[in-house]
């Protein structure tokens, strides 16, 4: 017999198991920036859950008081205001910390066409949505960094409806990425919320890319979805003279393969042409770029060129602003840094960042490196998590896989080889990622190689099953060096082209003080030293494709609790949380001015 403690989770079980409305969440358009589309973007009412009571009180049916006597413990009336898209935990001081629950209202007026389909999208909500439309559950969705939706066509009603969604940001075990986590844990409907309208029959996805090995012969695809899914498709780039056209299947899927004489797409110069998908119901237009990518030996190639990669590892936030980045506006002020700095790519670290942030770095001139927020202390044998991975990696390659600026999948960062199933979970993973896309490198982000007597032992097997050997090392920081580090010597599990994903040590803006050849004091001149060590040491490493210090500017953290120089900020950044050079950022931006644009050479 349940005790009343468990009654409340097994009743909401319940609930969901046997509520006709219930489903998961559906994959998301492809594109709906191009689609007919109502912004429910701005003021949302809010109700704040901290205890998470808000489900025993039903509070997704808007109860009124219907006698005298009665009377209701919530109420949207009256409540706070929050900005959507925006994390709710810097819009209310007294909510800075909250790791729980918020519930979101917006109404919105609908009108429906006896023609079309309607679909409520969110660009990203962290960490678990649960979405209900005017009292009915429409749904969940787990994840706090990529996109989803829920069809309304027969669920809404003409006129005013009420949309709510309750949003948990609330730190899981068996959650992507778990307990631990050196980042704020921003909560909320982070990203846009659109009211999408399709035709009944519509451009569901597409991908149009070259095909591997190939400058320039597209294989690709488009997929239809609706009524009428047997159609007549074209594919027309007007700046190539293309118009290709093909047919769906009876599943509403057309191959589409086709050449032409593609300006490529690189650094130097990010061409892109307008494409158009039609179908005889619907027609989608994007920007889409060409390129081809493929390892040689040690080397990275860039449409058939030798490319070393100049990076920075970002995180999705605006510094000057200490709030989750989601805007074109908060784009430009982290990729311009970028740019300043000398770099042709940024690693998006750790996870799916905004859409806004790819398409804006596609456009500048920079490679996207995406990754998966498998991060560290994952439970990889706890029944349900790899799903979770498999899921996640398929939202992000199903948002990114038309941006040829996005070069490399990155399916984990810095996971212990002694957790159980980590090995086998992520082989899969990473066969799953190129049986989705095999245009693009795959790669795994390790740190547990040896480094002793002023030797990197690069051991781990995982590195096999990859494209590329990501690492991340913090000589000079975490563990002094042993040697010259012009004189390190490195061992590597495999002749693969090397990474080196993250380097670098915290210093805190203007802090000169003390001796400055001691990390105890955080000062400019420490972190200055690493970096000219860290570039000796580049300058004698094999393999050497790329390197991307940690981090382009200072970010918050909670664990990071020294109350003079960091006060919850990480502060590897080359930049200040006021945008302020340190002194190690033009270390590193000459030494990117002294490599050659198309050269491994250092």
């Amino acid at each position: 017999m349940l005790k009343p403690k468990q009654l409340l989770p097994f009743l909401v079980y319940l609930f969901f198991l046997l509520n006709p409305w219930f489903c998961e969440s559906q994959t998301a358009l492809q594109n709906v920036a191009s689609r007919n589309t109502v912004s429910l973007n701005g003021k949302w009412q809010a109700i704040i859950d901290p205890t998470n009571v808000g489900d025993w009180r039903q509070i997704w049916q808007e109860k009124k008081p219907e006698k005298k006597t009665d009377f209701i413990e919530y109420s949207f009336d009256g409540s706070p205001l929050l900005n959507v898209p925006g994390d709710f935990n810097t819009q209310m001081p007294e909510i800075t910390y909250l790791e729980g629950v918020v519930w979101y209202k917006k109404a919105f007026t609908y009108n429906k066409t006896a023609d079309k389909r309607y679909f409520i999208h969110f660009g990203a909500v962290n960490y678990v949505a649960t979405v209900y439309l005017n009292g009915k559950l429409l749904g969940s969705h787990e994840g706090g960094f990529t996109p989803f939706q829920f069809e309304i066509t027969d669920l809404a009603v003409n006129g005013t409806n009420s949309l709510i969604v309750k949003v948990n940001n609330q730190r899981l075990k068996d959650g992507l990425p778990g307990l631990g986590y050196d980042w704020f844990n921003y909560g909320g409907i982070t990203r846009d919320v659109n009211l999408v309208a399709t035709p009944a029959s519509y451009i569901d996805d597409y991908f149009i890319q070259l095909k591997k090995a190939s400058s320039k012969e597209v294989l690709g695809w488009v997929q239809l979805k609706g009524t009428n899914v047997s159609q007549k498709i074209k594919i027309k780039i007007p700046e190539l003279g293309v118009s290709y056209a093909t047919t769906t299947d009876n599943n509403g899927k057309a191959l589409v393969q086709f050449s032409s004489k593609f300006q490529l797409w690189s650094p130097e110069n990010p061409k892109l042409y307008k494409v158009t998908i039609e179908s005889e119901t619907d027609a989608v237009t994007d920007e889409i770029g060409f390129r081809t990518l493929a390892t040689k030996g040690t080397e990275i190639l860039l449409n058939g060129k030798t490319i070393f990669l100049k990076g920075t590892n970002i995180h999705e936030e605006n510094p000057l602003t200490a709030a989750k980045a989601f805007s074109d506006s908060d784009a430009l002020i982290l990729l311009t840094w970028a740019k300043e700095l000398g770099c042709n790519f940024v690693r998006l670290a750790h996870y799916p960042h905004n859409e806004n942030m790819v398409k804006m770095a596609e456009k500048m001139g920079l490679l996207v490196w995406d990754e998966l927020p498998v991060y560290q202390h994952i439970e990889f044998a706890t029944p349900g998590v790899t799903d979770k991975m498999e899921t996640m990696l398929k939202e992000m390659i199903g948002r990114d896989k038309n941006r040829c600026g996005v070069f490399i999948w990155s399916i984990s960062n810095e996971t212990y080889s002694t957790t159980p199933n980590r090995n086998e979970a992520l082989i899969a993973l990473s066969e799953k990622c190129r049986e989705i896309d095999d245009t693009r490198l795959v790669t795994s982000v390790i740190n547990n190689q040896g480094y002793s007597n002023n030797t990197f032992d690069v051991n781990d097997p995982l590195y096999n099953y990859f494209d590329v050997i990501a690492l991340n090392e913090y000589i000079g920081w975490y563990a002094p060096w042993q040697g010259k580090p012009q004189d390190t010597k490195w061992k590597f599990v495999a002749n693969k082209p090397v990474i080196i994903s993250e380097f670098g040590g915290e210093a805190l803006y203007g802090s000169h003080y003390g001796p400055t050849d001691e990390a105890a004091y955080w000062t400019e001149e420490y972190q200055e030293q690493i970096y000219k060590d860290q570039i000796a040491m580049f300058k004698t490493t094999p393999n050497l494709a790329g390197v991307c210090p940690w981090i382009l500017v200072d970010y918050r953290s909670l664990g990071r609790m020294h109350p003079v120089y960091q006060n919850g900020w990480n502060r590897k950044g080359l930049l200040s949380d006021r945008g302020d050079k340190k002194k190690a950022w033009y270390i590193l931006q000459d030494y990117y001015k002294s490599i050659p644009a198309k050269s491994n050479k250092i």
